[in-house]
């Protein structure tokens, strides 16, 4: 990329007659003039906020914008919990999930991910932890959608037989944990 004195200095002619900035041979003119300057073979650009080449990584990562020191780095490791979290629900019943919760998971996962790819510094490790976050939600919203919709294909006594014999089996779950908990 040239120096900015060099694009100030091709932008001149136009500030100094603006009634001749507008006409088609002046605008050609300055287009061919600009693009000599640009196309000028073996000159190399570097910018001065360039890094230096002998930084070493954790240098590097310390002293970035989305480095340690930043929230850019310290929002998606925490947010991994939620994840985590989700990934742990996947164990549980459908019927003990909330409904609510779920989709609003879902939709921060997925809103989240889009506005990570859209601001400044653009932070990909956050809008990976969104991503999945999102996902997450989405798996645990069918299983619940899955799930109460067969529950609504079943009659009523059927639905409390249902409710009778998983109340059955947590009792006897908590027999046995009781049981083994007096015997160590």
């Amino acid at each position: 990329m040239p120096a900015p004195s060099t694009l100030l200095r091709a932008a001149r002619p136009a500030f100094r007659s603006q009634s001749q900035f507008f006409t088609a041979q002046s605008q050609a003119q300055a287009f061919r003039s600009t693009r000599a300057r640009f196309q000028q073979q073996g000159r190399r650009w570097q910018s001065t906020a360039a890094p230096a080449g002998n930084q070493s990584w954790a240098k590097r990562l310390w002293d970035s914008p989305i480095g340690i020191k930043t929230v850019h780095f310290w929002a998606p490791i925490m947010k991994w919990c939620l994840v985590l979290a989700g990934i742990s629900d996947f164990y549980r019943p459908a019927e003990k999930l909330s409904l609510t919760q779920n989709v609003a998971l879902t939709c921060t996962g997925l809103i989240w991910t889009r506005w990570c790819l859209i601001i400044k510094p653009r932070n990909i490790m956050l809008a990976s932890v969104n991503f999945f976050l999102g996902l997450v939600g989405v798996i645990q919203v069918s299983r619940i959608v899955a799930y109460n919709t067969s529950q609504k294909k079943l009659t009523a006594g059927q639905q409390v037989e249902a409710a009778k014999e998983g109340a059955v089996e947590s009792a006897q779950g908590l027999k046995k944990d009781v049981v083994e908990a007096v015997k160590s």
